[in-house]
């Protein structure tokens, strides 16, 4: 299990000038724990969330506590990409908990590379339930299966490990292959050469009754 350290954080302290001492804002709460501030220093959170990003359990240790968590909600910077704020979810012990687990597409789909589609991954992530101790890092999706353009992956068709369960409804569409665009080749017009000539001829027979008009 990843661990963390964090330090409590005081009222009078400003989220500002405490980013601009390397630390990251944070905040711990769950069902059987208040709300609680918290600093992280920088460095120490990019490391555990690139690790655990949303789904795997953190050791969260605040002083002579430890909390087990996952990383509920984290704010980016809009301009730099660095983390300004987190919440960690406190779980409780003893009970499954809900998680969207990202998915990691494997496999070659015939319909893609031999039939020349396009693959369509509909969902990146899948709710489910699952005791902490079981909660898996990501689940794989074996795409091989898309052999024509009819053929989908839903949710039921994925394999879960032991001790974790689906958590949305099992008909529910994870990747499919598109046909690929028809292209319509757009033949150049031909020139038509006599309404060209018909057309010059009439602007110069108009000209010329202009012309003789004006001098009357």
């Amino acid at each position: 299990m990843i661990e963390l350290k964090a330090e409590k954080r005081e009222s009078s302290e400003n989220n500002i000038n405490l980013r601009k001492s390397g630390f990251v804002p944070a905040v711990f709460y769950g069902p059987k724990e208040k709300s609680t501030p918290i600093k992280i220093k920088l460095g120490d959170f990019i490391k555990a969330y690139e690790s655990a990003g949303e789904s795997s359990i953190i050791d969260l240790k605040e002083g002579s506590d430890e909390h087990e968590c996952l990383i509920h909600d984290v704010q980016f910077d809009a301009v730099s990409g660095q983390p300004i704020h987190a919440d960690f979810y406190v779980i409780e012990k003893g009970k499954k908990i809900e998680v969207s687990i990202p998915l990691n597409f494997i496999g070659e789909s015939p319909a893609e590379k031999t039939l020349g589609g396009v693959l369509v991954k509909v969902m990146h992530s899948l709710n489910i339930k699952a005791m902490p101790k079981d909660l898996p890092n990501h689940i794989d999706v074996d795409i091989s299966s898309l052999v024509d353009f009819e053929s989908k992956i839903k949710t039921g068709d994925i394999k879960l490990s032991n001790g974790v369960e689906l958590d949305i409804d099992e008909n529910e569409v994870i990747a499919l292959v598109q046909a690929p665009r028809e292209e319509k080749d757009e033949a150049p017009q031909p020139i038509d050469l006599e309404s060209i000539e018909v057309e010059a001829k009439g602007k110069k027979e108009e000209d010329t009754a202009d012309s003789q008009s004006s001098e009357k």
